[in-house]
């Protein structure tokens, strides 16, 4: 955020003459506190000097609120500034829930919300066949959201749960130790995580305790380019995962910002000392102590060659999401201040005025990434398909393989390089996780009683029935002058079968045909013959009555 607004504050082009200003706070991953410095940017003072030389106060009410991380704090805090239609722009909450502009009507974000990432999520599975996958997912609103609309979307995509579990950072060790016993005793081989990274990386550390490996992850977009969870991924349990990231981004001149920490050490030296000796593990001179750290800071350490999460560049995507976010704010307050040469400054803002603007606006960064909100406050929904591929040293390389579109019809929304994916425990041939092997032709599904829909039976047709088709729910009669070829599968025309005199049956049924024609012959020749005698004449032969 400090980069992107002393970019536009260095700027000719994008509000000319006018500076931009800011405070920050940490919330601490607490809703309450979120709620608590929300209300302090809402409602601040600021100290100045009067032309008296007496100090005054008066209100500094901030223009616009960018963050939260989470989409829970989100919730809370855009409901209590809601009301005054201040603009809070996250670069990180996802739930589909924030889009309901009668609950949140202030809340934009330049992250894509759930409701694409979950319906992406389950046709990626659909795609390799998984019918038959378990669930886990953080008890939060982007946990529970997001998994919601997975399961309805699986449901309609013909796979099912075979469980679906929820938990917390801070739940005790019983609960996520159920939920080991739970992924133990299951028989699907795919699991979908739904967490955030702080949930993951709790989860992560007690699968390594237990050795969980053999299962294929299908991650979300929170954790599945996180490096740090890569690096406490000692036993390659996620080896192989597969998930949807945010794009890939650069922001140039970005890395040597967070890399130039001088503006650090003049601002706050207690920050600057407690950050250099956490990153170069030393001390410096007047607080050295030989017992913990006999080495000794300097303060002018080489930074390039500290490969750790601060000069990691992994999170670029995200930190593109804050960028966006202030240029947004910018180019808003560009365009109400009818900036040219110089803006207008007598204009009085108004936080629904800003908003307004922010919801119309469209430009391009310096990278050429276009940035516009739908009415919902979202951006468009693009996703990159991360495959987690090992490396020599324990290293993981976050390839992308594939790509998911909203915006493009339904059929070619999902792109995958399937030649360049690597599954679980480093192979190349994709899993198998299904209830119930697929009935073949000649066959009908038959559902095991009080088991899921993808749990099933395969029954052979019965007599004078066949089924053509894969996973048949039904066996079809075969007409009357047809009938099923041996496999059942396919309906053939009865043949004419005709004796022939050559074989034992035609020759004994010819000669037997031929007696009989013999004797009735010679009967009706001996009662012609006779037919005036007493015993042919009683056999009414002759038909004529006498009176």
């Amino acid at each position: 955020m400090r980069f992107a607004i002393e970019e536009i504050n260095n700027s000719s082009d994008l509000l000319p003459g006018v500076s931009l200003g800011y405070k920050m706070y940490d919330t601490c991953g607490s809703i309450a506190r979120g709620i608590k410095v929300a209300l302090a940017l809402v409602n601040g003072n600021e100290i100045f000097s009067a032309v008296s030389g007496v100090p005054c106060t008066r209100p500094a009410s901030v223009q616009t609120i960018l963050g939260e991380t989470s989409s829970s704090p989100c919730m809370a805090i855009s409901t209590v500034i809601g009301p005054f239609y201040i603009p809070m722009i996250s670069h990180f909450a996802t739930c589909a829930c924030l889009s309901d502009k009668t609950k949140y009507p202030s809340f934009l974000r330049t992250i894509p919300s759930d409701y694409y990432q979950s319906r992406a999520l389950a046709h990626l599975v659909k795609y390799f066949g998984w019918t038959w996958v378990g669930a886990i997912r953080t008890n939060d609103d982007y946990g529970n959201n997001g998994m919601a609309t997975f399961t309805e979307t699986a449901q309609q995509l013909g796979i099912c749960l075979e469980y679906s579990v929820s938990f917390f950072r801070t739940d005790p060790y019983e609960k996520i130790q159920k939920i080991i016993e739970t992924i133990k005793a299951s028989t699907s081989k795919v699991i979908i995580a739904f967490l955030s990274h702080m949930d993951m990386d709790v989860l992560i550390n007690k699968l390594s305790v237990h050795g969980l490996t053999g299962y294929q992850w299908v991650g979300s977009e929170s954790w599945i380019s996180d490096s740090q969870i890569a690096a406490m991924d000692i036993h390659h349990i996620l080896d192989g995962a597969i998930g949807l990231s945010i794009p890939k981004a650069h922001v140039s001149g970005l890395k040597e910002f967070i890399l130039n920490v001088k503006s650090l050490n003049s601002s706050n030296n207690e920050l600057f000392i407690e950050f250099w000796e956490t990153l170069f593990s030393c001390k410096f001179k007047e607080l050295k102590s030989t017992a913990e750290n006999p080495r000794e800071c300097t303060g002018h350490e080489d930074m390039t060659g500290v490969q750790n999460s601060f000069t990691d560049m992994s999170l670029m995507s995200i930190f593109n999401n804050v960028y966006k976010g202030v240029y947004a704010v910018a180019h808003a307050l560009h365009k109400i201040l009818s900036c040219n040469e110089t803006c207008n400054k007598n204009v009085q803002l108004d936080p629904f005025m800003i908003l307004q603007r922010i919801l119309k606006i469209y430009f391009k960064t310096k990278e050429g990434d276009e940035v516009y909100f739908d009415e919902n406050g979202d951006p468009a929904a693009k996703y990159e398909i991360i495959n987690w591929q090992p490396r020599k040293n324990s290293i993981v390389e976050f390839v992308t393989v594939g790509l998911y579109d909203a915006s493009l019809s339904p059929d070619k929304q999902l792109t995958l390089q399937n030649n360049s994916l690597i599954w679980e425990s480093n192979t190349k041939q994709v899993p198998v996780s299904v209830c119930s092997e697929k009935c073949p032709p000649g066959t009908r599904k038959v559902l095991q009683k009080g088991r899921p829909v993808c749990c099933y039976d395969c029954i052979r047709c019965a007599d004078g029935e066949i089924s053509n088709i894969t996973d048949s729910v039904s066996c079809v009669r075969c007409l009357p002058e047809f009938w099923p070829n041996q496999k059942k599968d396919a309906c053939i025309k009865k043949e004419a079968v005709f004796l022939s005199y050559e074989e034992i049956m035609g020759a004994l049924l010819t000669a037997a045909s031929l007696f009989g024609t013999c004797m009735t012959t010679g009967v009706a020749l001996i009662f012609f013959k006779y037919r005036k005698t007493p015993i042919v004449r009683a056999n009414n032969s002759d038909k004529k009555k006498k009176k």
